[in-house]
């Protein structure tokens, strides 16, 4: 008896311990390196192939995914969204790989980098991969939110080597586009702390966005830009070859183009130094990106006029998509302001259901138009970041319906490919 004691502590203080382990870490041991095992994401003409089928796509914008990932007491807010995506049956999220010179900065001045907030973007990626969710991540923003191309130009001319104080001069100025590709570079070749992947090599990604909503009115014939997305996109795929590209358009036609006049929603949507065609024409851009926001562009317009106009604007670049360009399409934001006079959250449905609708007609046919992102989510507590267009999507019955929805019949379309057990089990649910 007096051995058996002498056994018996020593073998439940080493359970203990272990359970103790486990209870503290185990979360993170079987988060992190259990994960859903998958692959990149490529594309065969005008649709997107994931594991030898199409891969159409649900998913949503939230942009502020790194922001908040750099404090600890905001990092649960990571986790609930993504799991409340996985929940939704999405696939793919949106979302800032930038912050330039300001409040949280990544990059604190050219070649410059917060290691903290590098983690923080480490873990969101790593979260994204727990929960089976791949991100398309934006380098640089054309607005002057997070930086943007503003912080490169301000920093080039304070260090007294701009050509122009001129926000533009981000697409021309030779010392801007050295500090641009050194971010990429930094970017794409960073190896996550937690994960030990290095971005480039990592399925979770699904896709690089070179800038979001690209505009040089100071060329309104276009070739300052496209010059700029031709060295910029050869440059990424030079660093690397395992992700798809897309430049982060609107979607305007440019001035040459024949559907300026009779798509664009108005003249100066033509004038904006982007071209829908030319831009996406370029051979290291893997997919179009186009937006819509129908409530921006026409202020008198009824809703019924504005759905009416959306459809044409769908219809029309996935018809550019299938004859012009034979690369996928992709509404990478789509959002309805509840700013508009007399809006009601129906209003907000019609006209999702309008886009959901189209992608899935285009989906079931084989043609280009390969997905949506509904800008913008967020989960509750969180109005400080929301503009005129979030929503928590669970908060309303029938918005969500939609959305799962979506994502269900996306999935009939070939079946349930997806080695997701939540989309299974959310789909069978709705049979």
């Amino acid at each position: 008896m007096v051995a058996g004691n002498g056994l018996y502590f020593p073998i439940l203080g080493f359970a203990s311990c272990v359970a103790f382990i486990y209870m503290s870490f185990g979360d993170f041991i079987l988060g992190y390196h259990k994960e859903p095992e998958f692959g990149f994401v490529g594309r065969n003409g005008t649709q997107f192939m994931l594991d030898g089928g199409p891969f159409y796509i649900n998913g949503w914008n939230s942009y502020w995914l790194m922001d908040h990932a750099v404090d600890e007491y905001r990092r649960p807010r990571i986790r609930a969204m993504l799991k409340a995506g996985a929940n939704m049956g999405l696939t793919v999220c949106r979302t800032w790989a930038f912050n330039d010179g300001v409040y949280n900065a990544l990059q604190i001045s050219p070649g410059q980098f917060d290691e903290r907030v590098f983690q923080a973007l480490d873990h969101v990626i790593a979260e994204a991969r727990q929960h089976g969710i791949r991100l398309l991540l934006s380098l640089v923003n054309n607005l002057q939110a997070y930086g943007g191309k503003t912080q490169y130009v301000k920093w080039a001319w304070e260090e007294g080597i701009g050509l122009s104080s001129s926000n533009d001069s981000f697409f021309f100025d030779p010392s801007i586009r050295i500090y641009f590709k050194n971010y990429i570079k930094t970017v794409l070749t960073r190896r996550n702390t937690i994960t030990g992947i290095e971005y480039r090599n990592d399925p979770t990604i699904f896709a690089w966005e070179l800038i979001n909503e690209p505009r040089c009115m100071s060329d309104a014939s276009g070739d300052t830009l496209q010059e700029w997305i031709e060295e910029m996109s050869a440059f990424v795929k030079s660093v690397d070859k395992n992700h798809l590209l897309t430049v982060g358009l609107e979607g305007f036609y440019g001035p040459k183009s024949p559907k300026s006049l009779t798509v664009n929603p108005e003249a100066w949507a033509s004038r904006l130094g982007s071209d829908f065609i030319r831009n996406s024409e370029v051979p290291y851009i893997d997919f179009a990106s186009v937006h819509i926001y129908p409530d921006h562009w026409f202020h008198e317009q009824e809703l019924a006029d504005k759905l009416k106009y959306v459809s044409k604007w769908m219809l029309s670049h996935i018809e550019d998509g299938d004859k012009e360009l034979k690369k996928p399409v992709m509404f990478t934001e789509f959002g309805l302001s509840n700013l508009n006079k007399d809006f009601q959250p129906a209003q907000r449905d019609r006209f999702y259901k309008t886009v959901l609708d189209i992608v899935y007609k285009s989906a079931k046919r084989n043609r280009s138009g390969a997905g949506a992102l509904i800008w913008q989510f967020f989960v509750g507590a969180m109005e400080d970041y929301n503009d005129d267009f979030g929503i928590v999507p669970w908060q309303r019955p029938s918005t969500y319906r939609l959305i799962t929805d979506q994502s269900c019949r996306l999935a009939r379309i070939k079946g349930l490919s997806q080695p997701k057990e939540d989309l299974k089990e959310l789909c069978l649910q709705k049979q």
